[in-house]
């Protein structure tokens, strides 16, 4: 009976202790709130997001099987064959008509070369070949231009911020906004974004940070960086949303799944 008067005094104390851990255990979903937050941007997702390498910076990964610069027209969000689009090279002028000649620099569209505006902002290229072929240049892009249009693929000018893992011209620009540029990580390509307005040597410095071997940047500002990616479930996300300007954007880098 003695024994049994114990074991009903120690039932109280064994509740109260296993309360207690419940009540201290960190639950499962704050342990993983970023994976879970980025759940359909990440799992099974044509294009990865990474919020967490580099504070201040969003990198997507399109898992592609080819790009191509589409002129012109936007692509559709209803073309499920594309998961990410971003405006490229800069465009000349405010023009109601679309013109390759109103593209900042010759450039590469399904295979063919087109003659573009004069850009001395300009300081390279990327071209990409097939799908495990691309080239970021620093300097004169002309002859990668040529080799890229026989392959049937697709490029472009720009201005190179990082080249062979060293900045290149890390104050070519000023002034507060949100950045973006086409990278190329560990043998991936990539698109890093300023989460915030930022001024653009403090861009550069978190690019920096993240390390690319390769940065080039993309047009931004408002109405030209209107983009938009999709997540595993077919849905398309806007960047940004559309502005004025957007009804002047001429070229967009197109990543397909």
């Amino acid at each position: 009976m003695r024994r049994l008067h114990c074991f009903l005094y120690l039932i109280p104390v064994l509740a109260a202790l296993l309360l207690l851990c419940c009540c201290t255990r960190t639950p499962k979903h704050a342990m993983n709130r970023q994976t879970t937050d980025s759940a359909p941007y990440m799992k099974g997702s044509p294009v990865l997001i990474d919020d967490t390498t580099v504070t201040g910076l969003r990198i997507y990964y399109p898992q592609f099987s080819r790009i191509d610069l589409v002129c012109g027209t936007m692509p559709s969000k209803q073309d499920t064959s594309v998961i990410y689009c971003a405006e490229a090279a800069f465009t000349h002028e405010l023009l109601d008509e679309f013109s390759h000649s109103n593209i900042d620099g010759d450039h590469v569209s399904g295979g063919k070369r087109y003659a573009g505006a004069k850009c001395y902002d300009n300081s390279g290229a990327f071209a990409w070949f097939d799908d495990t072929t691309w080239e970021f240049v620093h300097g004169e892009y002309n002859e990668l231009l040529d080799s890229v249009a026989q392959a049937g693929g697709m490029g472009f000018g720009q201005a190179i911020i990082i080249h062979d893992g060293e900045s290149v011209r890390p104050l070519w620009r000023d002034g507060v906004n949100q950045y973006r540029a086409l990278c190329e990580k560990d043998g991936r390509l990539c698109i890093a974004d300023s989460r915030n307005e930022v001024e653009y040597d403090d861009f550069v410095a978190m690019l920096e940070k993240f390390a690319p071997r390769h940065a080039l940047y993309m047009d931004m500002g408002a109405g030209w960086n209107h983009s938009w990616w999709r997540d595993g479930r077919g849905k398309a996300h806007e960047i940004h949303p559309t502005a004025h300007k957007s009804r002047y954007c001429t070229n967009w880098i197109t990543f397909y799944k």
